[in-house]
């Protein structure tokens, strides 16, 4: 067998190797983190330990340190995997109207039904606060958020003839907002009245901003 033959052959067997090595280690690490959701769902990230999530991912603790090196880098990686799922559902819900004022409610009614569900109820609203710091959390939270309530605003405001100087104050007013709502619906003991009460009262807003004659 020529040389080169010999040379091509021991590179896809290493290429194949190395396929099947990052499969493994792909699945691994997507089984890790959707046993951790399931956990830190039911029982909080004080009540959820390593040795659980790596019984129910079927795995070994060295794998679990090899994709995440402590408990809260786990909680950290499922915080965001739930928070950027959440992000791009509200998106895809506002981008299917075309009207500035449509889109908003639709924001506001799909946000709304996230945070009755208790993924991302207990997840990012109630614990990750507590594990992340609320600073670390109000920046990631921020981060995720505010441009989708900052882009709704400005298409409101260009409805109405502009807003210059005020588009980011009232992205600030709106976002501040939308945030204390979730938090109110999240803590409530009946969060689809909750949820009900925020919409009429957001609902309520704006109505009274559309009726206005122009912002400059």
């Amino acid at each position: 067998m020529p040389n080169h033959a010999r040379v091509t052959k021991s590179v896809l067997r290493t290429a194949r190797k190395t396929t099947r090595r990052q499969d493994y280690s792909s699945s691994t690490k997507r089984a890790l983190l959707e046993s951790a959701t399931t956990l830190f769902t039911d029982h909080g990230y004080a009540g959820t330990s390593l040795d659980e999530v790596v019984a129910a991912a079927r795995v070994t603790k060295g794998a679990l340190y090899h994709h995440f090196p402590s408990k809260l880098a786990l909680f950290e990686s499922v915080f965001f995997r739930v928070q950027e799922a959440t992000a791009n559902d509200v998106e895809k819900a506002i981008n299917a109207s075309k009207d500035p004022w449509e889109r908003a409610q639709i924001g506001l009614e799909k946000f709304l039904e996230v945070c009755r569900e208790p993924q991302f109820r207990r997840i990012c609203m109630q614990e990750g606060p507590v594990a992340l710091g609320h600073e670390r959390w109000a920046e990631a939270e921020r981060a995720s958020s505010f441009g989708i309530v900052q882009r709704t605003v400005d298409d409101l405001l260009a409805d109405l003839g502009g807003g210059g100087e005020l588009n980011e104050a009232f992205g600030a007013v709106f976002y501040g907002a939308i945030r204390s709502a979730s938090e109110f619906v999240a803590d409530a003991e009946d969060p689809e009245a909750a949820s009900e009460h925020v919409q009429a009262a957001i609902g309520t807003i704006l109505a009274g901003l559309r009726l206005l004659p122009s912002i400059d």
